[in-house]
């Protein structure tokens, strides 16, 4: 793109981000094959753990006639569902390093 051209609000944006890196030192590294194919496997278990949950939670509130019970197992299955996603992202931090 020539460099007199207009940029879209992305370009601008991500120029600003750039720069702002720059100025706290954070440098921009590429992610090896190696890593991933680790942060491939990675999202392929937590998938299955998230399913796996899923499934269970289903399975439990099909049993479940109480509304106050089945409250109580939703908010059980949110805060399944947050641990699994912040051990996925700590994992997938860890990563990339």
């Amino acid at each position: 793109m020539p460099d007199d051209a207009p940029k879209s609000a992305y370009e601008l944006a991500m120029e600003r981000l750039r720069r702002k890196d720059a100025e706290q030192g954070i440098e921009e590294r590429a992610v090896t094959e190696e890593q991933k194919s680790e942060i491939a496997e990675i999202r392929r278990v937590y998938a299955a753990k998230v399913a796996e949950a899923e499934i269970l939670y289903r399975s439990t509130l099909m049993t479940l006639a109480d509304p106050e019970a089945r409250m109580k197992r939703e908010a059980e299955h949110r805060r399944d569902l947050q641990r699994l996603n912040d051990d996925r992202e700590r994992k997938l931090a860890k990563v990339r390093g």
